[in-house]
């Protein structure tokens, strides 16, 4: 028996694209364009700001600009958290959460740390403001979920061999448990120098494949979490799903689902 994902489809890919610049438009559409959800954790302290040549998106355009999307925190003002005290963490971090919750009308749960910077005290704040997951900028070069979501290292960024590694992941080993690619950057490092073929081509080429859960962050973190808390009958013939998430596993050649406190049988 194994877990996949869900209806059945063996991968998941993710994107996570930080600061929320102007950029992101073109971004956004590209994404659209394929089929393929994105996470943008945006600074909204800056949200609508003009300086040294850099403009971020307006207040009110995130919910319409990211509509489909998921919209996480990186920070009011994008500060380092470990230089900071326990309480202004806890600020920079809650405060970011509460106004993006109010422009979107959705839950934020995620956080990507800004400068990647973060400690065993700032992980511990997240979790207690309800954060779920935050993304370091630690990249792996492997197609394996984190085994802690609150220090969560990408593949890779968009600049390191990204067409490589998305053949690669097309071909993924069948030992890989639940494989997934989660790439990570900036819009403006395509949009400053007006080339966004990179994330066209890597965008056009790994759409459309029927074995791949196009997903954002929080997406993939509720779903493998939900998977993680999965209770067995003692001789492993029954799987009970204690969770509010719908569980798909790979039992021989039956794909089976688990709907919310439901048990399964994973034997004939």
């Amino acid at each position: 028996m194994r877990f996949v994902y869900p209806q059945g489809k063996r991968k998941a890919l993710t994107f996570s694209y930080d600061d929320g610049q102007s950029f992101d438009k073109k971004l956004v559409e590209v994404f659209n364009r394929y089929g393929i959800k994105g996470t943008f954790h945006l600074n909204s302290g800056n949200l609508g700001r003009r300086r040294k040549g850099d403009d971020y998106v307006a207040a009110q355009e995130v919910a319409a600009l990211y509509q489909g999307h998921e919209v996480a925190c990186h920070g009011v003002e994008h500060r380092s958290l470990p230089t900071l005290t326990s309480q202004q963490a806890a600020m920079e971090i809650g405060a970011d959460r509460k106004a993006l919750e109010e422009l979107t009308g959705c839950l934020v749960q995620g956080l990507s740390y800004a400068f990647g910077n973060y400690s065993q005290e700032v992980k511990r704040i997240a979790r207690s403001l309800g954060i779920r997951y935050c993304r370091t900028t630690k990249a792996t070069g492997n197609f394996f979920p984190p085994a802690d979501f609150l220090e969560w290292h990408p593949t890779c960024h968009h600049s390191d061999g990204l067409a490589e590694r998305g053949t690669a992941f097309l071909d993924v080993p069948a030992y890989y448990e639940l494989p997934l690619m989660y790439v990570w950057g900036h819009s403006y490092e395509f949009g400053r120098a007006g080339d966004f073929s990179t994330i066209e081509a890597f965008a056009e080429k790994m759409a459309h494949q029927e074995n791949i859960w196009y997903a954002s962050n929080l997406q993939i973190c509720r779903y493998i979490q939900a998977v993680r808390s999965q209770e067995f009958s003692a001789d492993g013939t029954r799987m009970y799903n204690p969770t509010a998430v719908r569980v798909w596993v790979l039992a021989g050649e039956r794909l089976l689902e688990a709907a919310p406190g439901e048990i399964v049988a994973l034997r004939e």
